[in-house]
């Protein structure tokens, strides 16, 4: 697995890129670890990066970074997509260039470095695969849907729209789904959930303008 990473133990990097249309045992259970540890690493890596920023401005950057088109980017980057085991129907359907998938066996594959080699052997593959992005992010103040809104405005582009699609959990513990929407230059539309619906939004628009500028970066 092109990781910067030597396995001691090579039949965890085959099944950190197995897929669940293989049937048992695949990578379902690792992405889940995966997941949580690059979470807890990036957060430690825009904590250290961002001493000023707000929790609420922590969380927006880290979803900037750990969305799932931004770590599938990532994967085709490693080329993971080439190494993946799929079944038939995934193969046929050509499941080694979807986001969603390549995304999981990342996730999965940062679990497979953990239970071979350790806290911070993941640690520092993490490091070394985030440490540009998270020095490229813009040290802005303002809101995710401040910072959507002025870029679709600066390149002449109409205003998102955001929709509540559901809100669910007890009256004092509820969360709001809710999907922002961008019709130029392209429609791109994401999804999010938060404690309110405010944050919600907030969380939506910073995955619509991470997708927007990628976007923009590679025309």
């Amino acid at each position: 697995m092109p990781l910067n990473y030597r396995f001691r133990d090579p039949a965890l990097a085959a099944l950190a890129l197995t897929h669940r249309s293989v049937g048992k045992p695949n990578n379902e259970r690792m992405e889940f670890l995966g997941d949580a540890l690059l979470g807890a690493f990036v957060a430690e890596m825009l904590y250290e990066a961002h001493p000023k920023a707000s929790e609420g401005e922590l969380s927006r950057l880290r979803a900037q970074l750990v969305n799932g088109q931004a770590l599938a980017e990532i994967a085709r980057k490693l080329e993971l997509g080439n190494a993946l085991t799929l079944g038939p129907g995934e193969l046929k359907s050509g499941g080694f260039r979807r986001d969603s998938i390549l995304a999981d066996a990342f996730e999965a594959s940062l679990a497979a470095v953990f239970l071979d080699g350790g806290l911070e052997a993941c640690r520092q593959v993490v490091r070394e695969l985030f440490g540009e992005r998270v020095g490229a992010l813009p040290r802005s103040s303002k809101d995710a849907k401040t910072r959507l809104q002025e870029w679709l405005q600066g390149h002449g582009h109409a205003l998102p729209q955001y929709e509540l699609i559901d809100s669910h959990g007890e009256d004092h513990a509820k969360t709001f789904d809710v999907r922002c929407t961008v019709s130029e230059p392209q429609v791109h539309s994401a999804e999010a959930s938060g404690s309110n619906r405010r944050q919600a939004e907030q969380d939506a628009a910073e995955i619509v303008l991470a997708r927007l500028t990628a976007q923009a970066r590679n025309t």
